[in-house]
């Protein structure tokens, strides 16, 4: 009998727990549950050289190592730009080589040689004058055949000294400025070639980061402007989460707080850290709150980055935060 009162007793009690537990979980208040989705690190790659994809050596789903080759840009029109450089190149050069050269030996010697011819004509000039001189003075020819030897004799002199100027510019050679607009030639030539050089290096394009091919948006032989995105590559190690949340929970989420997520997609948990909080633009970011508070709740946007890699987290994957009120 009084084993029958205490098993009586003891359902009693059991009974009276299981109501008691219903009680209270149909009036406590329940946990707010905020579900955001995970982002990740991408990388647009794209071409600084207009043209048309050439070689595309990755597809989709693709991992690919910092530096490898993603794809290539056909571009003829600087190749062609190219050939132009090289034959003014080889232009400015045979200048520069002439220019600094100096005058060829040639040149010299006719410059000498008609120096010497000057100054031999000079000479026979004057000694034609000076009989000329002596002949008027005695009186055998007439004044009219001196002057015209003096003149002959003058004209020699200034041939000779227009001769002897003649060769020394020539063994000079060519002037400074000369020489400096030849330099300064090919340096502009050199500073073309290494731009067109550097162009056409950046027709490859290389893989920013280690990562996965998430997207390719154009197909070879179409084509590319510059600057349009061709490949997108997500680094699955810098995954985050990301949650739209109202002003009036956002005590509950302080920076560097850790809280466990749950991740559906992978059926498990991971601890994630609040590591940025910003708000959202004013665009459909407003809540209004009942008239009896009379203001308008505002939505930020709230980060969280797991403590530890997570396999097989990826973008797009829904995140459960629950928090309690």
């Amino acid at each position: 009998m009084n084993a029958r009162k205490g098993l009586m007793l003891v359902v009693a009690v059991v009974v009276f727990c299981g109501v008691a537990w219903a009680f209270v979980q149909a009036y406590r208040t329940p946990a707010e549950r905020l579900q955001g989705q995970i982002e990740a690190r991408q990388y647009m790659v794209s071409s600084k050289v207009p043209g048309r994809l050439g070689e595309l050596r990755v597809h989709k789903g693709d991992r690919v190592a910092e530096g490898d080759v993603l794809f290539s840009i056909d571009s003829p029109e600087l190749e062609a730009k190219l050939v132009q450089i090289d034959a003014i190149d080889r232009i400015a050069g045979s200048l520069l080589d002439a220019v600094e050269g100096g005058t060829r030996e040639e040149r010299i010697n006719a410059a000498r040689s008609e120096y010497e011819k000057a100054r031999v004509a000079e000479a026979l000039a004057e000694k034609t004058w000076q009989r000329m001189r002596a002949l008027a003075e005695e009186g055998v020819v007439a004044r009219q055949r001196l002057d015209e030897a003096y003149t002959f004799w003058q004209v020699a002199v200034k041939t000779s000294t227009t001769a002897s100027e003649v060769l020394r510019l020539a063994e000079a050679g060519p002037r400074r400025e000369a020489r400096d607009a030849s330099r300064a030639n090919e340096e502009v030539t050199a500073s073309l070639r290494e731009e067109v050089e550097t162009l056409l290096a950046d027709t490859r394009a290389h893989a920013p980061h280690a990562g996965i091919v998430s997207n390719v948006l154009l197909s070879q032989g179409e084509l590319v402007p510059q600057g349009f995105p061709v490949v997108m590559v997500t680094d699955l190690d810098d995954a985050w989460a990301l949650f739209n949340v109202r002003e009036d929970l956002l005590q509950q989420l302080p920076q560097g707080a850790a809280f466990e997520v749950e991740i559906p997609a992978l059926s498990t948990r991971a601890r994630f850290r609040v590591t940025h909080i910003a708000v959202l633009g004013d665009f459909a970011t407003w809540r209004a709150t009942s008239s009896g508070q009379g203001f308008d709740l505002r939505t930020f946007e709230v980060e969280l980055r797991p403590e530890k890699p997570v396999p097989g987290l990826r973008p797009g994957m829904s995140v459960l935060l629950s928090l309690a009120r």
